[in-house]
């Protein structure tokens, strides 16, 4: 893997990184992070985004986080340069409740904890993008926003690791969740797309669904490039039905969505919407 990681400040590699066993992070899955990539070895694009995202979820679950922007910024930048390395980079920060005593009491976690990871970005096969992927609809219903709100970017995982392990079983490279309501919402690491009559569409953030940077900012790059982009409920036959779809997240960008279980979407083949947005997110990101 090839990582660096810091950890409250203190710089090394992944196997001399460590954490308390009593962090509340570990022991409760109280925590937050948020995933950025580089482009021309920056990881400025973007990055007010995804500061505002962090800072919205840390609001959602009463956690105060001791840095500003700028601050963390910097010490991305001092494990991006420990790191050493060539090429585009992965970028993961992620705050915790901190160290305390085994209860959920606030007061037993007065000072956070941070990590950052650092380790090499790597694409989707090239495959991916020429020819389209493979995604299925699993059974694995998304966190109904009256428990584990997916508006939060937690470090809970559970609901999207087992959709995405039922999704790996069917030998899908991605799997589409259903809210409770049984609308779509969102894959298990990336948000969804259709394309209907030139149309890209998108689930509602009232689906129930992690309000992804790549998918907010398609809605600027579909103004610049000429693609109406608009939410919409979408179920399965709206899916199965589109013209194209397409996955989107920040380490992907947008990947076309050539087949859902044993249908194809449109010709099957990655549509000339799908590539008009891709490329337009591109140009964006490379003048970054």
């Amino acid at each position: 893997m090839s990582a660096t990681v810091n950890v409250n400040g203190r710089v090394s590699g992944e196997r001399d990184a460590v954490i308390s066993i009593f962090d509340h992070g570990f022991l409760y899955g109280e925590g937050i992070y948020e995933t950025m990539r580089t482009y021309h070895g920056r990881f400025s694009f973007l990055y007010d985004r995804h500061m505002r995202r962090l800072r919205r979820s840390a609001k959602m679950i009463d956690l105060a986080l001791p840095f500003t922007d700028d601050q963390l910024a910097a010490q991305i930048r001092e494990t991006q340069e420990a790191a050493r390395l060539d090429g585009e980079v992965y970028i993961r920060v992620l705050v915790t409740r901190g160290i305390g005593d085994l209860t959920y009491d606030l007061e037993a976690t007065p000072k956070p904890s941070l990590v950052i990871i650092v380790k090499p970005h790597i694409d989707p096969l090239p495959e991916a993008y020429e020819h389209g992927v493979r995604v299925v609809i699993v059974d694995v219903v998304r966190n109904h926003p009256g428990s584990v709100n997916p508006m939060i970017k937690s470090n809970n995982l559970m609901n999207s690791a087992l959709a995405m392990q039922e999704a790996l079983r069917a030998g899908a490279f991605e799997g589409v969740m259903r809210n409770y309501r049984g609308e779509l919402t969102e894959c298990t690491t990336a948000n969804l797309f259709i394309v209907k009559n030139g149309v890209a569409l998108t689930p509602p953030l009232e689906a129930g669904l992690l309000p992804g940077i790549t998918r907010e900012f398609l809605f600027d790059v579909g103004k610049e490039v000429g693609v109406a982009v608009r939410e919409q409920v979408l179920r399965d036959e709206d899916l199965l039905g589109a013209d194209e779809a397409f996955l989107t997240s920040t380490t992907r960008e947008a990947v076309p969505i050539a087949e859902v279980g044993d249908r194809k979407i449109g010709t099957g083949k990655p549509g000339p919407i799908t590539w008009k947005l891709l490329e337009g997110f591109r140009r964006a990101a490379d003048a970054s």
